[in-house]
């Protein structure tokens, strides 16, 4: 006997309770996180490098670094130049 899928989707029961967007973009702040820190500790690179290569503070690297934060496009860009990535932005 075959399984079937019973109920709905995940981002269909997200859409009805009203966070589809909001946990979308959760989401792919916490993986562009998780990608800037897993760059960072490739290269052995502290908060505290980082802040100072960014001309900034640690508390601002600690927001960058926070997925419930918001950053610029700027920030984040110059960030991950630092750690030898680009942002790709694409609309789909």
């Amino acid at each position: 006997m075959s399984k079937k899928h019973h109920g709905t989707s995940l981002d269909s029961f997200l859409e009805e309770e009203g966070i589809f967007e909001e946990s979308q973009a959760f989401a792919i702040k916490e993986v562009v996180v998780w990608q800037l820190t897993d760059a960072m500790e490739k290269q052995s690179l502290s908060k505290a490098r980082l802040a100072a290569l960014l001309k900034t503070s640690r508390s601002q690297v600690d927001r960058l670094l926070d997925p419930t934060r918001d950053v610029t496009l700027s920030t984040l860009q110059r960030a991950a130049a630092l750690v030898g990535r680009k942002v790709q932005i694409e609309l789909v």
